[in-house]
């Protein structure tokens, strides 16, 4: 059984809806207790729904509800007994709508004399709970000493937190991720006699041999279950493998998808979901931001998010505006998650089994124009299948191509491809370093080889201003100032809002080999 508590007002987000939504859809036994006092801060009810959590909850098929009086001691004891019982006889959810007075301030910024009348501040003063419940039950000398071993504990209470001491601060930047157990590349990266597979098959059985593994694992998002087995079918055959309740559809939800993984985590269930493009994340941001991103730190480390949310990204073949965005810098913002965006099938499957050991949030970038190495260019994407128990770390990078002089080009995802066809024509004077992981940044492998020759691009498929390119960018000036021979040069994709459908004007905004080949020339030659 779960309990939910909410203000009314939250009850106005989508978020809650989408809650209700599942909860009732699947049957959960989950308690919605929403306390209603009719304002927000400073906005009435009257001016911010048309119906209250109660009349609302209506919609909603097979969410049972209760409405009671919340400055009533006894109907609320009796309403919330009655919907305990109802929890767990029945395992199904349901809606408490309490009515309460607002008596205080919002803050001690915020006075209630602000916004609201004499006349509202007096009826609602009328419903105090205190009150009411003293000339409920009289002057019984029982209730009366209860009444002040409350006060003396909340006293007590009070005193003890003026009087702790302030904490260390060198600690500010203790718990930000709780530590993972991978910290080394172990098991057979390119097993003997073993067979090439595309990105997304290495991920599909990356998921499968978790999920033999480890019961606890499950797996759901948008299309991923039984029918279809994901857009890309990069979950095939799990849901008929595993079952329908470890492998199943969500509705369009992302709130939901990404948000839900932080009550799973705590229950000791290992979630794996995916978004189906990158373009879709924004709507969890919220979930990713506030809750999943902050659990660690402000727990102090004892409450981290498990949490391996997959995201097919980037663009190529005409996807158009809402299937072919890059949203790595964006996620990049967000402190408390790490960001993986792997280049080959053997990477992908050895971060996956990192990133979902991992006690954090981790996000996976898959590109989709890597997936079955379709592109010109990308064959190499496909590599020998690694063993079941390969493992690689996140936080390190790879060298891909290996040069004594020239210049670095620093990339990720299909600016791998695009630097490794460019750099053909430039034989012996260009190093390719793959990321791998975005966050955390192998900036060991970045600054020695920028020191090492002395002149370096930057390489991305994101639009490049104020990106995560042009960050690193700067950092590697800082770092390697005294080691330059040339500025630290960036490119990525035009500075447009959105990838065009149109596959020419596509091509026109996006980084290709030959525009990435004129960009070393220029380098070379500085």
């Amino acid at each position: 059984m779960v309990l939910c508590s909410l203000g009314d007002g939250s009850v106005t987000e989508g978020e809650v809806s989408e809650a209700f939504q599942f909860a009732a859809l699947k049957q959960l036994p989950v308690i919605f207790l929403v306390q209603d006092n009719d304002w927000g801060i400073s906005v009435s009810a009257d001016e911010a729904r048309a119906m209250d959590a109660y009349e609302y909850a209506a919609g909603f098929k097979g969410l049972e509800r209760i409405r009671v009086d919340g400055a009533d001691f006894e109907a609320s004891y009796r309403a919330m007994e009655s919907a305990i019982s109802f929890v767990r006889s029945e395992r199904k959810p349901i809606l408490v709508h309490a009515t309460v007075p607002l008596l205080g301030h919002h803050t001690s910024g915020v006075r209630r004399e602000w916004y609201r009348t004499p006349e509202d501040l007096a009826r609602h003063q009328q419903r105090d709970p205190l009150p009411r419940l003293r000339s409920q039950i009289g002057s019984i000398r029982e209730a009366t000493d209860i009444e002040l071993e409350a006060q003396r504990e909340v006293e007590e209470a009070f005193a003890a937190a003026v009087a702790s001491p302030d904490p260390d601060t060198t600690t500010v930047t203790h718990h930000v991720f709780a530590p993972t157990t991978v910290t080394a590349e172990s098991g057979e990266r390119q097993p003997s006699g073993g067979s090439k597979v595309v990105m997304v098959d290495a991920a599909l059985h990356a998921i499968e041999e978790i999920m033999a593994t480890y019961p606890e694992a499950i797996l759901y998002g948008q299309d991923v279950g039984r029918r279809l087995g994901g857009v890309f079918r990069e979950a095939a055959t799990l849901a008929e493998k595993f079952g329908d309740e470890r492998v199943y559809n969500t509705a369009i939800q992302e709130a939901y998808i990404i948000g839900s993984t932080a009550g799973l985590s705590a229950t000791g269930v290992k979630p794996i979901v995916e978004v189906q493009f990158a373009d879709y994340i924004y709507p969890g941001f919220n979930q990713l931001v506030t809750e999943l991103s902050k659990s660690c730190y402000l727990s102090c480390g004892k409450f981290p998010v498990q949490s391996l949310i997959r995201v097919p990204i980037g663009a190529y073949g005409g996807g158009g505006p809402y299937h072919s965005g890059s949203v790595e810098s964006t996620l990049l913002t967000i402190k408390g998650i790490k960001i993986v965006y792997p280049s080959n099938a053997a990477d992908l499957k050895g971060l996956m089994k990192a990133a979902f050991l991992d006690p954090n949030p981790v996000v996976m970038l898959e590109h989709k124009g890597l997936y079955w190495s379709k592109v010109p260019g990308t064959q190499d994407a496909m590599t020998v299948e690694p063993s079941a128990d390969y493992i690689l770390p996140l936080g390190k990078g790879r060298t891909v191509l290996e040069s004594e002089e020239g210049m670095t080009i620093i990339t990720y995802g299909m600016g791998v491809y695009w630097a490794k066809t460019a750099a053909a024509q430039f034989p012996g004077k260009v190093e390719i370093i793959d990321l791998r992981t975005l966050f955390p940044l192998d900036e060991d492998l970045v600054f020695n080889s920028v020191k090492k020759l002395g002149k370096c691009l930057v390489l991305t498929e994101e639009q490049l201003g104020n990106s995560f390119a042009e960050s690193l960018a700067a950092r590697i000036s800082r770092h390697c100032f005294r080691f330059l021979d040339a500025p630290v040069f960036t490119y990525g994709a035009l500075d447009l809002p959105a990838v065009p459908l149109n596959t020419e004007l596509e091509k026109q905004m996006l980084p290709t080999a030959e525009k990435v080949a004129a960009q070393i020339r220029d380098i070379l030659a500085y």
